[in-house]
């Protein structure tokens, strides 16, 4: 998890640096806006594909996720459900797009805050599922939602596509670095996955 967080943190870094104060869409920019405007549009498939990054929706599920876990009693889990979306949010909001200044229609846009919300959570998600199966669905699962938000955002005009991208890297920087923590703070009383109630107690047979 800490080469994803280092991976992620360079990403941020360098596009952040290489579109700092600009208020413009680079060449980038552009054609790949153009491209996705062509395929997607800006109707209602644009907003549909961008809701699961609404307040009114990303909140509630990530709510939800530490619900779960306190339910189950997978203190980490709920740490990390808890604090990794919202340090995300507040450090990108806050800290970031001042200090990277980037403008689009005269707002503070890199990296995306919309972006960075959705992956954040997705990415508490993936970590916190099954290994196996169920973890697999859920990364491929957080991975089609958060691109069908990416491209809405990109073709409603609301960001930049490196706007996206660089919310992306933050996003992957801030869980595992909050997942790495919570594991070595938090206590590791109850972290196991709930036994199945059929399941039985290793070496109790049936009679």
């Amino acid at each position: 998890m800490l080469v994803v967080a280092l991976l992620g943190a360079v990403v941020t870094l360098v596009i952040g640096l290489r579109y700092a104060g600009d208020h413009q869409a680079s060449a980038l920019d552009a054609a790949i806006e153009d491209v996705l405007v062509d395929v997607v549009g800006s109707g209602d498939l644009a907003w549909l594909l961008v809701t699961p990054s609404e307040p009114h929706v990303v909140l509630p599920l990530a709510a939800l996720v530490v619900a779960v876990c306190l339910v189950q009693r997978r203190w980490r889990g709920a740490v990390l459900a808890a604090v990794a979306p919202a340090v995300a949010v507040a450090l990108n909001t806050w800290a970031l797009k001042p200090a990277f200044g980037r403008l689009s229609e005269g707002h503070l846009a890199y990296p995306s805050g919309h972006t960075v919300s959705i992956v954040a959570v997705s990415a508490v998600v993936v970590l916190l599922a099954r290994p196996g199966v169920a973890r697999w669905i859920a990364a491929v699962v957080g991975a089609m939602v958060s691109l069908g938000v990416d491209v809405a955002l990109v073709t409603l005009g609301f960001h930049y596509p490196t706007d996206v991208v660089g919310g992306v890297a933050f996003a992957l920087t801030v869980v595992p670095l909050v997942a790495l923590a919570a594991s070595r703070r938090c206590p590791s009383v109850h972290m196991r996955y709930p036994r199945a109630p059929w399941a039985r107690p290793r070496g109790q047979h049936r009679t």
